[in-house]
């Protein structure tokens, strides 16, 4: 009998934060009592979890943050990952939630406009409107909205200069933003808005509220979507995708990457093979000896 599926849960929420000790000391012990496993980011500006569990372990950590009233509004989503997507519970203090290492771009200050699901289609077919993909250039390799721009970055910290460069609020009225789950868009969005740019949207929930509300006929999704655990990509209906990851440096791999000599399971693959040091060679064959890795290392 196979095993059952793991539940997941994933959420933020920017809001003012000053008691991030104490906070983290809750949240690390209502997960090692309820056995979760996954990582929740403390930050002045707000939280960012995606934890896995059992449904009534969820409720109980979703409870409890529902119960402070900076967390009332606190929405999730859920998903299900053919094992566990984690294997250890944290709970971190960051400078930020979500790093863009500007802190002028603040969304407890202001956001730009949300956009459901369903009027997406509309709002990026319009030719007045620049549709960019704030996610990092591995993850629109796989997947990204018809018309949407690549802003070929390697990691979100690297959006503020591309918008300094590429967008412009005179030449560019009116401007769409999207990303995985919205948080990175949404601080986007706020970055966008203190530059003087008048129109700007945003996808709420992200592309995962999109490929879980909108039909494959009707979708203008393309590809798959990157996710940051061990299911590695989702399709619509945020099913399990057909990618692998790379335990070297994190990439998602097809499978022709895994047929490339350069791929070593759990190790490196063509894109890192010659940036790995010594030192962390040996700890991912450390890994691979123990069978701690899985299918984002080598998936069947």
């Amino acid at each position: 009998m196979a095993a059952p599926a793991t539940l997941v849960a994933t959420f933020y929420r920017f809001v003012d934060l000053s008691d991030l000790s104490p906070l983290k000391q809750q949240l690390q012990a209502i997960g090692q009592h309820h056995d979760l496993k996954g990582t929740i980011l403390l930050a002045p500006e707000g939280i960012n979890g995606t934890v896995a569990g059992s449904r009534s372990a969820l409720d109980r950590l979703l409870d409890h943050l529902r119960q402070d009233p900076r967390f009332a509004p606190l929405s999730h989503r859920e998903s299900l990952a053919p094992t566990p997507p984690f294997q250890r519970f944290k709970v971190k203090i960051k400078p930020e939630i979500v790093t863009l290492g500007q802190p002028e771009a603040n969304p407890n200050r202001q956001v730009g406009t949300y956009v459901q699901p369903q009027n997406w289609n509309a709002l990026i077919q319009d030719p007045e409107v620049v549709v960019v993909d704030t996610r990092n250039d591995y993850e629109v390799g796989i997947g990204s909205f018809q018309r949407a721009i690549n802003p070929h970055t390697q990691r979100f910290r690297d959006f503020p200069t591309y918008a300094q460069q590429h967008l412009d609020p005179q030449r560019h009225p009116k401007v769409a933003l999207f990303c995985t789950g919205g948080i990175r868009c949404e601080k986007a969005t706020a970055l966008l808005l203190n530059q003087g740019f008048e129109a700007v949207y945003h996808l709420k929930g992200g592309i995962l509220s999109y490929l879980e509300t909108i039909a494959p006929e009707e979708s203008l999704w393309q590809g798959e979507c990157f996710v940051f655990d061990e299911r590695v990509a989702v399709t619509h209906g945020l099913a399990p995708g057909h990618y692998g990851m790379c335990l070297g440096c994190g990439r998602p791999l097809a499978a022709d990457d895994r047929q490339s000599p350069d791929y070593q399971a759990g190790i490196c693959c063509g894109a890192c093979v010659g940036d790995i040091t010594p030192e962390k060679q040996q700890r991912q064959e450390m890994r691979v000896k123990t069978g701690k890795f899985n299918r984002s290392g080598d998936p069947s």
